[in-house]
């Protein structure tokens, strides 16, 4: 006895009829240019990891998607660092198309790829999507972006990119953040150059003292102050990871809610942080931190 087809699996769109994991209604094209599915419509074993992994991030955004869709409201999201838009793409297949309202902005400094986002979203019927081609920093003012945007993403953009998406978020009064950071250099850089004079006033230097344990803590700073910097900002921060994102090393997840509650003891932490990694000359104007 044949066993029933799985919803959107149907023969008729050029899909293998054991796909059980596909949802309702989801872009068969869409799929097969993000390469999730082959160009016959199979999944095989890598593309269904790549799905797998598409859905463990999707659950992390769309209750935030949801918050922002009570009561008619027409959410807006800024993708930044956006690349091929690939998130872009699936939050508005699996969410906003059946909304009906809302836009997704891609921001991207890559032309060619901005191009080819262009089209793609030409082809799909994806009208409620746009794509700059800006850095992080330029979209802030940018007169295509509107001056208050729902939700702000970041997924691996590099360095101080993923601060300006942050910077980004507190000027355009998000209610939520979610963060993926990448290649955190800068604090990195900073510990290095006062290695020797660190070594001689705290013991805690020995931390950076070899140049892998200087890139790591770089990275772990980073992240700690960037949360800090949130929470002083009023927002609840919930760091979370990746699981199964097997592509990249950078698991760390960073989900920023806006409820107006300003710490102070965050700011006071973040300011003293600063001062005890000999970051504070550097970093302090990146974090709204007055050293005076």
């Amino acid at each position: 006895m044949k066993s029933p087809r799985t919803k959107g699996r149907a023969s008729a769109t050029g899909v293998d009829a054991e796909i059980p994991e596909l949802r309702e209604g989801q872009s068969i094209e869409l799929l097969k240019e993000l390469h999730i599915l082959t160009r016959e419509g199979r999944l095989n074993q890598d593309s269904r990891r790549k799905l797998k992994q598409v859905y463990h991030l999707f659950q992390f955004i769309e209750p935030l998607l949801k918050a922002q869709s009570a009561d008619g409201h027409a959410p807006t999201l800024a993708d930044h660092g956006a690349g091929k838009s690939y998130l872009g793409f699936i939050l508005y297949d699996l969410y906003f198309k059946s909304l009906g309202r809302g836009h997704i902005y891609g921001i991207e400094t890559r032309v060619d790829l901005v191009e080819k986002s262009r089209a793609l979203a030409e082809r799909l019927g994806f009208e409620r999507m746009s794509f700059l081609n800006l850095s992080v920093a330029e979209s802030v003012d940018a007169r295509d972006m509107p001056e208050q945007i729902d939700i702000v993403t970041a997924l691996h953009a590099c360095d101080t990119a993923t601060d300006d998406a942050i910077a980004f978020g507190l000027q355009k009064r998000a209610r939520a953040m979610v963060i993926v950071p990448c290649c955190q250099a800068e604090v990195a850089a900073c510990l290095r150059q006062g290695k020797a004079l660190q070594l001689a006033r705290t013991p805690l230097a020995e931390l950076w003292r070899h140049p892998l344990h200087t890139r790591e803590l770089g990275s772990q700073i980073t992240n700690v102050l960037r949360c800090l910097h949130l929470e002083a900002s009023g927002y609840q921060v919930t760091v979370t990871e990746l699981v199964g994102w097997e592509h990249s090393m950078k698991n760390e997840l960073i989900i920023a809610c806006y409820n107006g509650q300003k710490k102070r003891s965050a700011a006071e932490r973040l300011k003293a942080i600063l001062a005890e990694f000999g970051l504070a000359q550097a970093l302090a104007h990146r974090f709204g931190v007055d050293t005076e």
